[in-house]
Order: structure tokens, then sequence, then C-alpha cells
């Protein structure tokens, strides 16, 4: 079976965590199939084009119908009209999820994942039990690799 990261975080981010999450993406794109994410701008851009760098396959969950709000590193956009309901949808298609910051839809995004036992990791995000806490790109591919056997 291939296995699915999924990544969550902000829709708007700074550029420093614009370019932690395309480094991260090539990192992950070395250690998992696919990615999913909510599809959209900021963290989830920024993850989907470093992965895609890697030529592995991209995700995108959207909260609306239409299909070009996507950003353009997504191979498969699937529209769901469900808005922020759709967090549900990107959590439980991953094996594993890494946080990234973000605000409270990230935060419902990690309860979805505490309540329905994915691993989630909180890459310089929220810092929460039950949550593996994790500071550094290479840290946060060590704690991902442990959880995709």
């Amino acid at each position: 079976m291939k296995k699915i990261v999924g990544v969550i975080g902000g829709r708007q981010c700074n550029k420093k965590v614009e370019q932690i999450s395309i480094n991260l993406g090539k990192k992950l794109a070395k250690v998992a199939d696919i990615l999913v994410s909510g599809g959209l701008s900021g963290v989830m851009k920024a993850i989907s084009k470093g992965f895609k760098s890697s030529g592995r396959l991209t995700i995108g969950i959207l909260p609306g119908y239409n299909k070009n709000e996507a950003n353009k590193f997504v191979d498969i956009v699937i529209p769901t009209g469900l808005g922020l309901a759709r967090n549900v949808l990107v959590v439980k298609s991953a094996d594993v999820v890494v946080a990234l910051p973000g605000e409270a839809g990230t935060l419902s995004e990690i309860a979805y994942c505490l309540q329905f036992g994915i691993p989630v990791i909180s890459f310089n995000s929220w810092d929460i039990p039950g949550v593996v806490k994790t500071k550094t790109i290479a840290e946060t591919i060590r704690e991902v690799k442990k959880r995709l056997k």
C-alpha cells in the first residue's frame, strides 16, 4: 500500500515558513509516496511545491466546489463543498500528519488526528499533549519514518 503523509498548516505564511515547507516537502518525498493537504495557499502550496518537485503525487482536498481554487502543485484535486469539515478528510486520508504553523483550522486538524489515533507531528507548531513536537526538518523526517513503517 502507498504511504501517505498529510501536511497541515496556515493558508498564509511568511517567507521563512514557506521556505521551510518547500524543503520539508522535498525531504518528505523521500519517505512517503503521496502527499495530502488542503490544497490551497500558504503552507499547503509550499509543501506541495517541494513534494511535487521530487516527482511525487500530491492531493488537495478543497473546502469549496471549485477545482480552480487548488494551488498549481496539486495533481489530484478533490473539491468537497464541505468548508472546514473537509479537515476530517485531509487527516483521515493520511497515515501520519505533520502540522506546521497555522491557526484554528490547523488546531482542529490536530484534534481530529488525536481523536482518530492518527500520529501527528508538530513541527514548530502547536504544543499539545499526545502530539510529537519537533524543531528541525531532520527530526521531523525521523519521526515520520518511524510512523510510516
